[in-house]
């Protein structure tokens, strides 16, 4: 029961990090590029005060419990599930390594700058935080899809299986 239990909270986890990054990038993500100075760094700065925290505790809070299913589920002996929940784990710590390495660092660059302060290659720095943000978003997907499947295959490797109800004999008369 805790493995289930464990599972569903790591699906939650995952789904909540994706969720965000999903909108983001169906919203904001693929016309940025188009953006004026002004509006980017207006956009840019409401989106980093409202997601820089939330997120942070988001991603750690899915990583810990990420690995906390693989182990349970690796504990007994490896099978399907097991190597999907650590497939999916994989993903949500490549989604962290992209945030730290490429966003975050662009992110700390925009929360300084002003319209009359604007480096001369702004665009650039856009042009690359949607990139990697893409590459994010789907990665982040791709961990729910995981971790979907590991909670949804059965401990020998195939789909869960069902419960059935037992049936009662009818009572023999002598």
């Amino acid at each position: 029961m805790f493995v289930k239990l464990a599972q569903f909270l790591s699906v939650m986890l995952y789904v909540l990090v994706a969720g965000v990054m999903w909108g983001t990038w169906l919203s904001l993500g693929r016309t940025m590029t188009r953006y004026d100075a002004t509006t980017f760094l207006a956009d840019g700065k409401h989106m980093i005060s409202n997601l820089a925290t939330i997120m942070a505790v988001l991603m750690i809070s899915a990583a810990v419990v990420g690995l906390v299913v693989v182990v349970l589920l690796f504990r007994h002996r490896p099978t399907v599930a097991a190597w999907l929940a650590l497939v999916g784990l994989l993903l949500i710590l490549a989604v962290i390594t992209v945030t730290l390495a490429v966003e975050v660092p662009i992110d700390n660059k925009i929360k300084t700058w002003t319209t009359g302060t604007l480096p001369a290659d702004w665009q650039d720095f856009r042009a690359r935080w949607a990139a990697f943000h893409t590459l994010r978003t789907f990665l982040s997907l791709a961990a729910v899809a995981a971790a979907v499947g590991a909670a949804v295959t059965g401990p020998g490797g195939g789909p869960a299986p069902r419960q059935i109800a037992p049936t009662r004999q009818p009572a023999i008369r002598r």
